[in-house]
Parts: C-alpha cells; sequence; structure tokens
C-alpha cells in the first residue's frame, strides 16, 4: 500500500447519490462557485474504444440540457503536466447537495428529436 499518496476516487467535497435523472449521480457537500475545477473526467488513450479512459469522477456526471458545469478538454493538468484529458468546471454557484450536471452526448441517437418528441405528447 502506498502511504503518501493523496489521491482519492473524488474530491472530499463531492458524493455519489441516487439521482432524479438516472440511476446514481454527482453530489456537493458544500456550497461551490462558478468556475470550480472539479477535477479530470477522461484521459486520451487511443487505444481505447472512445479514445478516453473513464475516471471515477467521471463515472456519474448526468446529462441535463440546462447543465450547471461544462467538459473542458485540456492539453496540461496542472499537477501532471502535459496529459491530454477532460476536466469539469462550475458554470455557476452550486448549492451544497445539488447535483452536478454537464450537457453531453454519448450516442448517436436515431431519433435525435425524441425528447421533443416526447414531451410534445405528454
Amino acid at each position: 500500500m502506498i502511504k503518501d499518496s493523496n489521491w482519492r476516487p473524488l474530491p472530499e467535497f463531492l458524493t455519489i447519490r441516487q439521482s432524479k435523472i438516472e440511476g446514481l449521480g454527482l453530489f456537493t457537500l458544500e456550497d461551490l462557485p462558478a468556475g470550480t475545477d472539479l477535477g479530470m473526467t477522461h484521459i486520451f488513450d487511443k487505444r481505447f474504444h472512445d479514445q478516453y479512459i473513464r475516471l471515477p469522477l467521471g463515472a456519474f456526471i448526468n446529462h441535463h440540457e440546462i447543465p450547471n458545469s461544462e467538459a473542458v478538454f485540456s492539453e496540461e493538468d496542472p499537477e501532471i503536466g502535459s496529459l491530454k484529458h477532460i476536466r469539469i468546471v462550475t458554470l455557476k454557484p452550486i448549492r451544497e447537495g445539488e447535483e452536478i450536471t454537464v450537457k453531453y452526448i454519448i450516442n448517436k441517437l436515431e431519433n435525435p428529436n425524441w425528447e421533443l418528441e416526447y414531451e410534445v405528447t405528454q
């Protein structure tokens, strides 16, 4: 076991809980100001199917059409140096207990208007 490691799967101010959006989600344990860097979610590696290795922080972020955070593509990490990766940064202040959300698309949909059509029929 490495005793000097300060690595954690999630920052101390984030946790995983049941989400109203989908399954489990990422939630803040304290108020966060706009512009807070939540950390690295994916590391580029062309050997993988989607060319990224998903880290624990990236595993539970749910999609929202009006997100409170954004995915930022970067070539540098302040601690590691040169490393192509994706980070999450808050777009606005987020209150304690709120779910962290990002607008993203995982799969190309056969019908990209399915959400609009669903809302119209409700």
